[in-house]
């Protein structure tokens, strides 16, 4: 049988309560926390970083789910992990070598989850595949 879990994602929340929101999702049934980390390039938008996750640890017992929508990912693993960070998704699209970065994510002692963009060519996830701009765009 599978278990749903509900994950709240920030970026849809009022900034200027931010912690409010959190409890109010916490108090409605929420399991965890879904942060959406944008940094401009991998996606267009820029959002928050390691100084809002340290903040909503402190307001929360919720597990804080890191959505890494970031172009190489490793270089921001240790100072999200010391916000207070349980859990990382990281893009196959946005990593030059997927099987370090998850691998570093279990050496912080953290979850790792893989997102891929549905419009990513199928030829892209095998195993064989060259690195091209075809599969990174």
């Amino acid at each position: 049988m599978s278990i749903v879990k509900l994950a709240p994602s920030i970026l849809s929340a009022d900034f200027a309560r931010l912690g409010q929101q959190v409890a109010e999702a916490a108090e409605a049934g929420a399991d965890r926390i879904h942060v959406d980390v944008m940094d401009g390039h991998f996606v267009p938008n820029l959002t928050m970083g390691p100084a809002v996750v340290q903040s909503l640890r402190r307001v929360t017992h919720l597990p804080l789910e890191i959505h890494l929508m970031i172009s190489d990912p490793d270089l921001f693993l240790d100072e999200f992990a010391a916000a207070g960070s349980d859990s990382f998704l990281v893009h196959w699209e946005g990593n030059h070598n997927l099987h370090r970065t998850v691998q570093r994510i279990r050496a912080l002692g953290k979850r790792a989850a893989v997102a891929i963009n549905p419009a990513t060519p199928v030829a892209c996830w095998t195993k064989s595949r060259a690195i091209s701009t075809r599969c990174w765009s």
